[in-house]
């Protein structure tokens, strides 16, 4: 069930891409729709999207195609000094109250500075956060396989990394590579886009 939920965050759960990755035309994110449709009890998560994506066909009628485009991405790489962190037992996840984002990883803080606290977290889940935060695909080239516990604090502020509490974090590139031993590489790679062709601003009757 869904409440006022934009199509194009639709699209992008019917796909399972990132925001970036949905091109369209420009009302996609102004039309908002409720859906009471409840998936059957004994459906696998994984199949949740295809659902989803045969409801928007039939009732917005919604065609798309696949297209690979050259874009910056970044890579997430072991810096110059080294990996920081330790392994620790996976054991079982830790619930948090993050449903859209790994289980193991709590975001906190706000618009002037972030705090990433992570519990039995793998790098691929970082990296899948980073690229949400910077709405940017974040690409795990660390060969790392572990899971670990860290807490990473940075600023979001460009202009003050220093708050008025005199609490000083660092910025996200610099916070990576001091907590964690990691670091953001820009490079160019291909990102596969969904390009909607068309779809209908009114749905069809139930």
């Amino acid at each position: 069930m869904f409440t006022s939920i934009p199509l194009k965050r639709l699209i992008q759960l019917a796909y399972k891409v990132y925001p970036f990755q949905v091109s369209g035309p420009g009302w996609l994110e102004d039309v908002h729709f409720d859906i009471s449709a409840k998936y059957p009890p004994d459906l696998r998560d994984e199949e949740r999207p295809l659902m989803l994506r045969t409801l928007l066909e039939d009732r917005l009628k919604l065609v798309i195609h696949r297209e690979s485009r050259e874009m910056q991405v970044y890579a997430l790489v072991i810096a110059k000094g080294g990996f920081k962190l330790k392994t620790v037992e996976p054991g079982a996840p830790v619930t948090t109250n993050l449903g859209s984002m790994s289980p193991s990883l709590n975001l906190q803080g706000g618009f002037r500075r972030s705090i990433l606290v992570a519990k039995k977290a793998s790098i691929a889940s970082l990296a899948d956060l980073m690229t949400r935060i910077r709405d940017g695909m974040v690409i795990d080239k660390t060969g790392l396989s572990g899971v670990y516990d860290f807490e990473l604090r940075w600023s979001n502020d460009d202009n003050n990394p220093v708050p008025s509490d005199g609490d000083s974090f660092p910025f996200l590139f610099s916070a990576l590579q001091e907590t964690l031993g990691l670091r953001l590489q820009a490079q160019k790679g291909p990102v596969e886009m969904i390009v909607v062709d068309h779809v209908a601003r009114v749905p069809t009757e139930n």
